[in-house]
């Protein structure tokens, strides 16, 4: 928790960006009649039943000094669908002078071996090495800047019946135009001084 919470409070530096990555499953619903569209007085309104038409996965990145965040939706959730996530961030991303500083969870896909999975050995080296990765604690997803943007995407546009991927898309792509044209940094205000304050019972006990 230290380590993560010492990372938000390092001052901006563009050759070392500090990026946030967090993934999260969209379940993709069709509708088996047309909604009725709105009218005076009256909302729209669905029917309670629904086709289930599959699963999707939604990865995400966001620069909280910067405020500017990433979306991609895949078909599925795995290590080389993460690697592939990643190396496109690095090479986006990544400035020439240094590697950037990505802040995630412990998703059993969020290990660097996921890319020597994905790519040759060279090609994985290469990303592992402009990577420099902290995990947020088990139980720690609130440390997680880009899960709580992930939080903000699902209230603003995907709290809602949505029928296949590429809706998905052309939805999470819009929201990132949007979002992206209006962005503010991200003021993290909770310290370590804080943590051994406030979660004092979580540390461990010293006798002396």
């Amino acid at each position: 928790m230290e380590d993560v919470l010492d990372v938000y409070h390092r001052p901006y530096d563009p050759a070392r960006p500090v990026i946030c990555m967090d993934e999260t499953c969209k379940q993709l619903v069709g509708e088996t009649r047309l909604p009725l569209p709105p009218a005076p007085g009256q909302p729209e309104r669905y029917d309670y039943e629904y086709r289930r038409n599959g699963m999707a996965n939604i990865f995400l990145w966001v620069e909280p000094l910067t405020g500017a965040v990433g979306l991609r939706v895949t078909e599925r959730r795995t290590r080389t669908d993460w690697a592939q996530f990643t190396r496109d961030l690095v090479e986006e991303q990544a400035p020439p002078t240094g590697p950037p500083v990505l802040v995630m969870d412990n998703l059993n896909t969020h290990d660097k071996a996921s890319l020597y999975d994905a790519y040759p050995a060279p090609e994985a080296h290469r990303i592992v090495e402009k990577l420099e990765v902290h995990h947020t604690p088990k139980h720690g997803s609130w440390l997680n800047v880009a899960g709580l943007f992930m939080g903000i995407v699902i209230a603003q546009c995907l709290d809602r019946r949505i029928p296949d991927i590429n809706t998905l898309r052309r939805e999470v792509a819009a929201w990132v135009a949007q979002h992206n044209a209006h962005r503010a940094p991200v003021f993290w205000q909770f310290t370590t001084k804080d943590a051994r304050i406030k979660l004092k019972r979580l540390y461990p006990t010293v006798l002396t």
